[in-house]
């Protein structure tokens, strides 16, 4: 696992298509925003049991 720290406005690439923002924090919290292609679904760590039971490239992302 890699740990990074990143102040507002500094983001994070992974690989050639996803880019990852850091747009607030406040109160301990942090908000993010995520640039990725549409192939590619995004689910937050507690959705983590609806991927066992579909196949994530079958799922279509508004």
């Amino acid at each position: 696992m890699l740990v990074l720290s990143r102040k507002v406005g500094q983001s994070i690439k992974i690989g050639d298509g996803i880019t990852v923002v850091v747009t607030a924090t406040t109160k301990g919290r942090v908000r993010l925003a995520i640039e990725a292609p549409t192939e590619i679904p995004i689910l937050r760590g507690e959705l983590r049991p609806f991927d066992d039971q579909y196949d994530l490239r079958e799922v279509a992302i508004p």
